[in-house]
């Protein structure tokens, strides 16, 4: 596989930079086109690279890409899933160069969607490609990319559901997650799940002088704050009510085993440009982000936000809430008990409304699986070091509805890296890790 990378590392890079240039933002509604677009040029790519048959489906929302290639009923079949819409670039101003002009420099190619999802299940497209023309492969393969999981993938599991008979495989291979580092690899053996919601609180029926009516009457941004903080107390556990009845308090010997990845909390202190880490008392942060939920304010507004002053007291207040879960806890559980405790805690001169926005279901896998420990061997091959188990923080909220629908586990081999930056500007892949990720996924076909 090097030589073939080394001999087409150009076209390869041609050939992701026409996916990068299209904007498939599934959160705006003026990029439908765009989407359609998108898919298209992933359905060509996968006849190129050899697939029998490539087709854009249609879902209630964004099409969905499907491509097989069968070359024998008695191999195993592995499942690729992937997806081609990327977040929203903004704030545009805080981007080094145009987010949908991709470049190369300082090793690594830059553009929104170079790591999260573009880069990476492209990587899959030239590993296949190269295992069919070196004739190496010996499994059956599928792809199934989609279109909307950057909204929590509305449309997907309707879709499943109606073609589980096309999707049958094996087990479902994904790169759309984090390593360690490119010194220390890991693979992922579970995902927090999520719980995302706006709320909208209601004062007075319009806004008004705060002068004449401040200090008489409540101003729901102050209102909102106050709610808010108090959804943390001073030992950074969330004050919900039954919020951690269904979490699994690991044992001490389970928090060892996660403890043996490397972590230097000076330097992650550093890349973050932070004095300081905060979070729930007794765990690591590495406990913090891969074992136990969370609690976030992502977004909140309300009243005057733009130049100079504007003496007003704000007829509404707005914010947006993540909550990160844990396996056992649900999200529907979760969403339907923030809605009782934040409306239990509302006072009486304000009016509350919640909206819930997407959600998910967190998902462990067995370490000791055939594909784990393929992968795991591939891995080690690649970079020299056995990889470690890791726990993600984020969320891939189809995945616990795949296992569930298809019956099959997640692979979760990811090669972005922090630096990396997804969801924010100056989003970026390096190359070393995107070649890396060829090398590897080609590996693991040879030993799973």
């Amino acid at each position: 596989m090097k030589t073939y990378i080394e001999e087409n590392s150009g076209r390869f890079c041609e050939e992701l930079f026409s996916l990068l240039r299209i904007p498939s933002i599934s959160a705006k509604k003026e990029h439908r086109e765009d989407m359609l677009r998108c898919a298209r040029r992933l359905k060509e790519l996968l006849l190129e690279a050899g697939a029998d048959t490539a087709s854009v489906l249609p879902t209630k929302g964004n099409p969905v890409v499907y491509a097989e290639k069968i070359l024998d009923d008695s191999f195993k079949t592995v499942l690729i899933y992937g997806h081609y819409d990327v977040q929203p670039p903004e704030p545009l101003e805080k981007w080094n160069s145009d987010p949908f002009e991709p470049v190369i420099h300082d090793g690594a190619i830059w553009g929104r969607g170079a790591n999260d999802d573009k880069g990476q299940l492209f990587m899959h497209i030239k590993a296949f490609e190269y295992m069919l023309r070196s004739g190496e492969l010996k499994h059956n393969v599928k792809f199934v990319f989609e279109g909307e999981e950057e909204i929590g993938s509305p449309s997907l599991p309707a879709w499943m559901e109606e073609n589980k008979e096309m999707l049958k495989a094996d087990v479902c291979l994904v790169s759309d997650t984090t390593m360690i580092s490119d010194k220390v690899p890991s693979i992922n053996c579970g995902m927090r799940g999520l719980a995302y919601l706006e709320v909208k609180l209601t004062g007075p029926d319009k806004d008004l002088h705060s002068g004449h009516y401040g200090g008489a009457v409540a101003n729901p941004i102050n209102t909102l704050c106050d709610m808010i903080s108090s959804l943390i107390d001073k030992d950074g556990r969330i004050t919900v009510k039954g919020f951690y009845d269904d979490v699994v308090e690991l044992s001490t010997e389970d928090r060892k085993q996660l403890a043996r990845a490397p972590f230097d909390l000076d330097e992650y202190k550093s890349f973050l440009k932070i004095d300081e880490v905060k979070g729930e008392k007794g765990y690591s942060t590495m406990e913090r982000t891969g074992i136990r939920p969370s609690l976030d304010v992502c977004g909140i507004w309300g009243g005057y936000t733009g130049e100079g002053a504007k003496t007003v007291l704000p007829s509404e207040a707005c914010a947006k809430i993540s909550m990160r879960l844990v396996p056992n806890q649900t999200s529907s559980r979760i969403t339907e008990l923030f809605i009782q405790h934040f409306k239990s805690i509302a006072p009486p001169y304000i009016k509350v409304e919640i909206t819930p926005c997407e959600g998910g279901d967190g998902f462990l896998i067995p370490i000791s699986s055939d594909a784990f420990k393929a992968a795991s061997r591939a891995v080690a091959e690649v970079y020299g070091i056995e990889p470690v188990p890791s726990r993600g923080g984020g969320s891939i909220a189809v995945l616990a509805e795949m296992q569930k629908i298809l019956g099959i586990d997640p692979l979760l081999m990811g090669f972005g890296l922090e630096r990396d930056t997804i969801h924010s500007p100056n989003e970026s892949f390096l190359l070393s890790q995107f070649f890396a990720g060829m090398e590897s996924i080609a590996l693991f076909y040879k030993y799973y």
